[in-house]
């Protein structure tokens, strides 16, 4: 099954990919490397979810807002390589999540979009080596930023 058959058996869509808000690219190709620059966590209706974890949100909702960053990551994937039959895995998931100082739960938020590429790609292809860390704030007081490294095949690679 193809992840994007997958993301349909799951009743997930992408959101529309996002557009950069300031001087840097959201994906850059390298051979056949992708490497995607921090996403945000975007509802279907393009609107960011915000608040700091452990003050307005809890951790199984900053869980949800990972899980909504994955979404995010997938949909620039799919833009830039026409679909995601051309990841070939996940290498590196590297996230941030706007907490409390007390708040020491960020790998189990970051779980949130690991636990979607994994979904996706399954265990071989989906589990990456990953970096969760606690920020005193993000951007736009979003409660999570993820970025990524993804091995990717060539468009005339079967």
């Amino acid at each position: 099954m193809s992840p994007e058959e997958r993301l349909a058996e799951l009743g997930l869509r992408l959101p529309p990919a996002p557009k950069p808000l300031g001087v840097y690219q959201p994906i850059v190709i390298v051979r056949d490397m992708a490497y995607l620059s921090g996403h945000v966590p975007l509802r279907p209706d393009g609107s960011m979810v915000t608040g700091r974890v452990g003050q307005d949100l809890d951790q199984q909702t900053a869980y949800r807002a990972a899980r909504l960053v994955g979404l995010a990551l997938l949909a620039t994937l799919k833009s830039a390589l026409g679909g995601l039959d051309r990841v070939e895995r996940v290498i590196k998931v590297f996230g941030m999540v706007n907490c409390t100082p007390d708040f020491d739960q960020q790998p189990a938020v970051i779980n949130g979009c690991s636990e979607l590429l994994v979904e996706l790609f399954g265990v071989e292809r989906g589990v990456a080596a990953r970096s969760a860390m606690g920020a005193g704030s993000l951007p736009g007081n979003i409660p999570v930023e993820i970025e990524a490294v993804f091995q990717i095949r060539s468009a005339t690679t079967p």
